[in-house]
């Protein structure tokens, strides 16, 4: 098959869930035997040429927070229409209510993959909310396919179309343990440290888990991995909150080598978000047999389980009230390690998802697809 991506920033991922995804199913498809293309953002990616047997076509985005997916996802959307494809996979909600130009008036089969409900977010105003839930009707109503990433997700567009939504769960690759080395640069080491570990924007909840951490009594330290590319408002908010205390560290974008240092040491990860798919950090943090607190939004409580412990969604008071639990009981952070590992290496893995994936776009070019009915 010859299959094209469109929608994400691109490809290596440095940052981003939907780009690792893309990443990694996309290598794997190559690997399969499929010629396939990945179209890439100027300011993500930066150069042409093949990564990992994937092709790599750079497209002219506008790089602002409103008009960088959509301006890029409309001219690959045009490119798509020159017959050289068989499939095209849309990433996102917003991509993929672009999804109507090739199924319209081009030859290839369409699929869309949505992530999450972006429309949820609080990066976005009102006007961008609402332009993202009118996104939801093309996003499910022009695709011959509709996947999602998360049984949550899958439940909400099954109540609002009579096509059938296809859950195929995203993967983690498998943990390398290092010990603390290039972290150590601020003042981290084994167990000293909590973490948070993703982008910076408001949905995350960074916020809520600076104001509880000020609040607690402990000589451990909040370790803060991620930037904010389009969000430097809130950013300059969250440092402003945290300057008053020097356990808390904020560390920005870090490389792949300190990431799997970071997940090997910290003592516990939090993610308190107001919205999730489902989250590549909590699933990479239990891969590593850690514990993780999370809010307790269906894809969180989904994707952990019962491997890992939740507080109340926006609720500061509760989030330290589970910390202040976590940080006095050491032993309960500890217990379960292999099963966690054991959790993750069952049910999340990159191989299994390209391989559904690859299932999906067989059955788009082999068996009819209805254009469906969508409930507003």
């Amino acid at each position: 098959m010859r299959i094209a991506f469109i929608g994400q920033k691109g490809i290596p991922a440095t940052y981003g869930g939907i780009e690792d995804y893309v990443e990694k199913v996309s290598t794997r498809l190559v690997k399969r035997g499929h010629q396939v293309t990945v179209f890439c953002r100027p300011h993500y990616t930066s150069g042409n040429g093949t990564y990992d047997g994937v092709r790599r076509r750079r497209t002219f985005s506008v790089a602002t927070k409103h008009l960088d997916a959509i301006s890029h996802t409309f001219l690959c959307s045009l490119q798509s229409l020159m017959g050289e494809f068989d499939v095209v996979n849309y990433q996102a909600l917003g991509p993929s209510s672009l999804s109507f130009f090739p199924r319209l008036w081009g030859r290839a089969k369409v699929v869309a993959t949505i992530h999450s409900l972006d429309w949820q977010r609080d990066k976005w105003n009102a006007w961008a909310r609402r332009l993202f839930k009118l996104a939801e009707y093309p996003s499910v109503r022009f695709p011959d396919k509709v996947a999602v990433v998360s049984q949550s997700l899958k439940e909400y567009f099954q109540t609002k179309t009579d096509k059938e939504v296809i859950r195929i769960p995203t993967g983690v690759d498998a943990p390398l343990l290092r010990k603390a080395d290039k972290i150590g640069r601020f003042g981290l080491e084994k167990n000293n440290f909590i973490l948070f570990l993703n982008r910076l924007v408001p949905e995350k909840g960074c916020h809520l888990l600076i104001e509880a951490f000020r609040g607690l009594n402990t000589d451990k330290r909040l370790f803060i991995a991620g930037d904010g590319r389009f969000s430097k408002d809130y950013v300059k908010t969250l440092k402003l909150a945290a300057e008053a205390d020097d356990r808390i560290i904020f560390g920005g974008y870090v490389e792949e080598d300190s990431l799997q240092e970071l997940y090997t040491n910290c003592y516990l990860y939090v993610l308190p978000s107001m919205v999730e798919g489902i989250s590549q950090s909590v699933l990479k943090a239990l891969s590593y047999g850690k514990a993780v607190l999370v809010s307790d939004i269906p894809e969180n409580l989904e994707a952990v389980q019962d491997h890992g412990f939740a507080f109340r969604n926006r609720d500061a008071s509760d989030l330290r009230a589970n910390l202040e639990i976590l940080l006095k009981q050491p032993d309960l952070v500890r217990a379960d390690k292999e099963r966690r590992k054991r959790y993750i290496r069952n049910n999340f893995s990159w191989d299994r998802a390209a391989e559904d994936l690859e299932h999906l776009f067989a059955r788009c070019l082999n068996g009819k697809s209805g254009a469906g009915t969508y409930v507003v």
